[in-house]
């Protein structure tokens, strides 16, 4: 069988994948994208990033939550919601995502080819599919076929009722009593989801508290939040056995002894990267735990012309950074002079109800490292654009280093957040603080107007006036 030759073969056409067969193809490289899922686009577009932002917005909009807040009023549905009315939204964007990767494929000619691949050797794969099987050979390789949810064997994922966070997307009715395994940002955004369209929900872990990579303070405000939804926490315990009745509740038998009955239960235990099938040994290259593959700055496995991006190198897995980390890459492999590192400062945006975002240091990680600090903090009740939004609960926390204020941690809750923190993202990038701030005009009302205050605040700390 004669194989088809290319400047770069990716494997994978999620968020990595993407943007790394598009860079090279920007720079006139001959480029094949693998896929073995029927749909492109990965998890951002069909079972992860998209799906799980678009139904917050849904439940929001369906639940009238921000109404009722805002103006007193219940705009609740009247009568029971269906999966359709639910989903409908979110099919749309999803749709519309892969439309726009397979038009940016047609327009760089990136060829798609469907199906499963694996290595022969270190230049060549297999792709075995629809059209049957054909070789690629490729010049250098890019993996990033992504990462799908961990499924614990306490649990029979073979009834529909017991859900990972791909097939929650295909429940059959929407959940009265939704119990949910795992307090990570996953579980924690379902979490809020399904409590704002009414689901009693209650969250099992085995951790003391909600999300310890955040801010101290911000967490503290998060899990505040979600219990103002009737979200029930469940710290320090686990699940041990789950009994699945053909009809009736299901039924959680904790470690304590504690049991707890739900109609749903949600999974969110952790991800595995999606290597197992590709037959890596045959390009020389080991897998680590749990599936992730150990890669070097650039992104280089220990096969220096086989590169991985995205959830199957580890940490922090966010769709933002697998992006980054395949154009990184893609600049190394061809020699290209277009981005040679992944930002030294990554933002980290967690769609909860409120939302969540943060970028730089917290104040826990500062006393760690014996670094003096000032705070600055303003509440968006504060604000003129967050009273117009009737936002109560949010706050922007700017964390500054004491004797030249400069700016080391940006954490916003409320409104917004995921785009609120990108404002102190450039001035950590740009090693900025007080005065940049100081010196930027702010359209008014915004909620950009908050780091004026919050900075006003830290000064007025700096020179032991608050």
């Amino acid at each position: 069988m004669q194989a088809r030759d290319y400047d770069l073969v990716v494997i994978g056409s999620g968020p990595a994948g993407e943007k790394g067969a598009v860079t090279a193809a920007v720079f006139g490289k001959r480029v094949a994208v693998v896929e073995k899922a029927e749909r492109v686009g990965g998890a951002v577009a069909n079972t992860g990033t998209l799906p799980s932002k678009t139904l917050r917005e849904t439940a929001l909009a369906l639940s009238g939550l921000k109404a009722r807040h805002l103006y007193g009023v219940d705009l609740s549905l009247r009568r029971e919601a269906t999966v359709a009315d639910f989903m409908h939204h979110e099919k749309q964007v999803g749709a519309a995502e892969r439309q726009r990767v397979l038009d940016y494929f047609g327009d760089l000619r990136i060829t798609l080819h469907r199906g499963h691949a694996s290595f022969v050797d270190a230049h060549t794969v297999r792709v075995r599919g629809g059209d049957g099987e054909q070789l690629l050979r490729g010049e250098k390789f890019l993996i990033a076929t992504g990462s799908a949810p961990h499924r614990p064997a306490a649990f029979d994922f073979s009834d529909p009722r017991i859900c990972d966070s791909d097939t929650i997307l295909h429940i059959a009715k929407l959940p009265e009593r939704l119990a949910v395994v795992g307090a990570g940002v996953i579980g924690s955004e379902y979490a809020c989801t399904f409590a704002a369209l009414g689901a009693d929900v209650t969250i099992v872990d085995g951790r003391e508290s909600l999300l310890g990579f955040l801010d101290r303070e911000v967490s503290t405000a998060l899990q505040a939040a979600m219990q103002d939804l009737w979200i029930t926490f469940v710290w320090q315990d686990t699940v041990e056995r789950c009994t699945v009745p053909a009809t009736g509740d299901i039924e959680l038998h904790l470690a304590s002894g504690a049991n707890l009955r739900a109609d749903t239960v949600l999974v969110a235990a952790g991800r595995v990267s999606n290597t197992a099938a590709l037959d890596l040994g045959a390009a020389g290259i080991t897998p680590g735990e749990g599936g992730v593959l150990e890669v070097d700055r650039v992104f280089r496995t220990a096969v220096p012309h086989i590169y991985a991006a995205g959830d199957v190198v580890g940490f922090p897995a966010l769709a933002s950074t697998s992006m980054e980390q395949a154009r990184v890459a893609m600049t190394h492999a061809f020699d290209l002079g277009y981005k040679t590192q992944v930002s030294p400062v990554l933002p980290n945006g967690i769609y909860t109800i409120p939302e969540v975002s943060m970028a730089g240091e917290t104040e826990e990680s500062l006393r760690e490292k014996g670094i003096d600090y000032v705070v600055g903090k303003a509440p968006y009740q504060e604000n003129a654009r967050g009273c117009i939004i009737g936002d109560r609960r949010g706050f922007l926390k700017l964390l500054f280093r004491r004797d030249d204020m400069r700016l080391l941690g940006v954490h916003v809750i409320g409104e917004q957040a995921t785009e609120i923190v990108h404002i102190g993202l450039l001035v950590l990038l740009a090693e900025g603080g007080f005065d940049l701030i100081n010196r930027t005009c702010f359209n008014y009302p915004t909620l950009g107007a908050l780091y004026q205050r919050a900075s006003a605040l830290a000064l007025a700390s700096q020179r032991g006036i608050l």
